[in-house]
């Protein structure tokens, strides 16, 4: 049995950096799962990776992506196979074949769609555990990114949290609508006074961009405020120290990580049932070899889709 794969064996763009192979497939180890993929999305913690931004603990040669779907073929245990699950800190996802732990393997409810469930790991859990942990009833929010997927749950999220007031920070003006929809308050990413002018009012900031945008805001947060710290769109750090406060970091690898198991599997129940309800972008699939036309769309400023690689 074969597998295809999207590698990258050296940094650089993912354009450039990213390679299709296609191997024999070893045998299975003992006590895990054989997971044969049907959908994986494309997210900036994807990409980010294999430019070397995080080459302290990213180091290929190694796969791409990190979350999707598939269904269980091969497993020790027979209550195991023909689920569907997501498969967690296995290989690479942007594969048709992954092999995972079953203590790291998270069903997907029959409720929901293998398309929704392909993108059920990091916007959502990401969203969901920084809103519990830095809770925004009765505060007004502002979330840098508004047109990320992660950015829309948050803002949904927040308000079925009763946060009083949200600001969204967009880049493209097509975002625009759909902030106003929401009941946000839109700012462009251009509009530093207004951006400012925000920061100053606001109790939580939930950022994934980092950079001028993160220091801008740091400055001019009070000091009762925080600045939750998520992501580096911006691909340019920043130092956490700001006028009147520090921002906290969040990262969801870290928080599994020192999290016990049935813990954080009793999360995904509570989550899929919000992530149901939510209102999330459209998708569009491509076949793994068309790739390329997959990160085409995800660069395309102002998308209002996600791609899925069809595994």
């Amino acid at each position: 049995m074969e597998n295809t794969a999207l590698w990258f064996r050296q940094f650089g763009e993912p354009e450039q950096a990213l390679t299709l192979e296609t191997t024999r497939l070893p045998p299975l180890s003992p006590g895990m799962l054989r997971v044969r993929m049907l959908y994986a999305p494309i997210n900036p913690s994807d990409l980010i990776p294999i430019t070397g931004a995080y080459s302290h603990r990213v180091i290929p040669p190694r796969i791409a992506g990190y979350e999707g779907v598939g269904i269980v073929e091969q497993a020790d245990e027979p209550e195991w196979l023909g689920k569907r699950i997501l498969p967690l800190r296995g290989d690479g996802t942007w594969q048709r074949w992954v092999d995972c732990s079953p203590q790291w393997a998270v069903q997907v409810p029959d409720a929901i769609s293998s398309e929704l469930a392909a993108r059920g790991y990091i916007n959502p859990l990401a969203a969901w555990l920084m809103l519990a942990r830095w809770p925004v009833a009765g505060k007004k929010v502002l979330v840098t990114a508004a047109g990320s997927a992660c950015s829309g749950l948050l803002i949904q999220w927040a308000k079925a949290q009763g946060a009083e007031e949200i600001y969204g920070v967009y880049r493209s003006e097509q975002h625009i609508p759909e902030l106003l929809g929401h009941g946000v308050t839109p700012l462009s990413i251009k509009n530093r006074a207004a951006i400012a002018e925000a920061a100053e009012r606001v109790d939580v900031v939930y950022d994934a961009v980092g950079g001028e945008l993160a220091t801008l805001m740091l400055e001019n947060l009070n000091p009762s405020a925080a600045l939750v710290s998520y992501g580096l769109l911006s691909g340019k750090a920043f130092s956490p120290r700001g006028k009147n406060i520090i921002a906290q970091r969040f990262h969801l690898r870290d928080t599994l990580a020192v999290t016990p198991v049935e813990v954080w599997q009793s999360w995904f129940v509570t989550m899929w049932q919000q992530l149901e309800r939510c209102n999330l972008p459209g998708t569009e699939l491509y076949p793994l070899e068309e790739w390329r036309q997959a990160l085409a769309l995800f660069r395309k400023p102002g998308r209002q889709s996600k791609p899925l690689l069809v595994l």
